[in-house]
């Protein structure tokens, strides 16, 4: 039998105090168009003690598989296809990959359309009977229900049912920005530790929009919203593992915002917003928010800059979810699309999405601050680092 695997593009587990050094595999999704050089899905190998990756092989051929989810007990891997025309359909695909194991390699095991156009996330209920995706160019949500063997399921329809159209709500005024808040934009889905909500970043209605779930019957049906500032544009959304706070990266404002998480009601009240950007940064031109992620400690979070090509560190205040800002690490690498927690919690691999290469950081577990191994290794486009987590 495999170990539990548990669902998290980010999110990372510490290993038992009494583990060695492994050579865990990691997974890279990455861009396949514009001349990229990519062919799809990679996997490298990474040495947990020295924080050092391989050289990236292709796991699986595939079109813009821009983001990756586990499922949490199967050996599945998730991928959306950020495309048009998933089977002939004018909208963007979800498809599943049986894992081989020994090798990281992947085999495509079917693909449902996302119903909408360019889905951008996708993640795993913790039960492992659903799949959710965000279209971001649809400004949707889509839930698809998984069989036993992890072979994804049509939509349900109906109401509640699989697919949710988000609506604007400025009775045709955009937002702050015009450009980029002309109508919704699905950024991200995640679902809480206990499987009944789930929340969705919509960049283009600066909210995080709250659904109960129902994983067994794959639906979803609206529950309410948390709202930040008129023009942050959130993206990225990350869980306290302690279930009491949550955060939002809001990638047009350059800031992070906190929420207190009511697990019963599920409710999103906010605490605070801070800046991920120092503050002698005056001109802030071309830079925008990407990833965020919460050390599995529960006592640090990141979040990255593009544009500024950094990573920002913050402490955490377990007791009361607040942030105190410790500054900004370069990556090494043009456009941080992602980054990600290695298991252990030691480091952090971060995607240079314009320089084709993934740099690895080691974090010191007294501050959480971030320091540069001098490791980096060449992967085409990467848009997303997952690794898988066991028990």
């Amino acid at each position: 039998m495999m170990p539990s695997i548990r669902l998290a593009c980010l999110a990372a587990v510490l290993l038992p105090a009494a583990a060695v050094a492994e050579q865990v595999p990691v997974w890279f999704g990455t861009y396949t168009r514009g001349g990229s050089g990519s062919e799809g899905i990679y996997v490298a190998r990474f040495d947990t003690d020295r924080g050092t990756l391989s050289k990236p092989e292709l796991a699986a051929i595939a079109k813009n598989p821009s983001f990756l989810a586990f499922h949490p007990k199967l050996p599945m891997l998730y991928a959306v296809a950020e495309v048009a025309g998933a089977e002939g359909k004018p909208e963007g695909g979800v498809a599943g990959f049986a894992v081989n194991e020994a090798t990281g390699t992947l085999t495509a095991k079917g693909e449902q359309s996302s119903g909408g156009g360019g889905p951008c996330h996708v993640t795993v209920d913790p039960s492992g009977r659903a799949v959710l995706a965000a279209n971001y160019g649809g400004g949707s949500l889509i839930c698809l229900g998984l069989t036993a063997d992890g072979t994804l399921k049509p939509v349900v329809t109906g109401t509640p049912g699989g697919f949710v159209q988000h609506a604007y709500d400025r009775a045709g005024t955009p937002g702050l920005n015009e450009r980029r808040q002309e109508k919704p934009h699905a950024h991200s889905v995640d679902v809480a530790s206990d499987g009944r909500f789930a929340f969705c970043c919509d960049l283009g209605l600066d909210g995080v929009l709250i659904y109960r779930l129902d994983a067994e019957r794959a639906t979803l049906a609206p529950h309410g919203q948390a709202t930040v500032a008129v023009g942050a544009g959130p993206r990225h959304f990350a869980l306290h593992p302690g279930g009491k706070f949550a955060w939002c990266v809001n990638e047009l404002a350059l800031t992070v915002t906190g929420f207190a998480f009511d697990a019963a009601a599920g409710t999103l009240t906010e605490i605070q917003t801070l800046s991920t950007i120092p503050a002698d940064v005056a001109d802030r031109t071309g830079i925008s928010c990407a990833e965020i992620a919460v050390h599995p400690t529960g006592k640090f979070l990141y979040a990255s800059n593009r544009g500024h090509d950094s990573i920002a560190m913050y402490a955490l205040d377990e007791a009361t979810g607040k942030l105190t800002f410790l500054g900004a690490e370069p990556t090494r690498a043009k456009t941080p699309r992602h980054f990600a927690i290695a298991p252990g919690g030691r480091h952090l691999l971060a995607a240079g999405q314009d320089s084709g290469t993934v740099t690895v950081f080691a974090i010191d577990p007294a501050t959480g601050k971030l320091r540069f191994t001098a490791d980096s290794v060449a992967v085409p486009a990467p848009v997303c680092i997952l690794f898988r987590q066991g028990p």
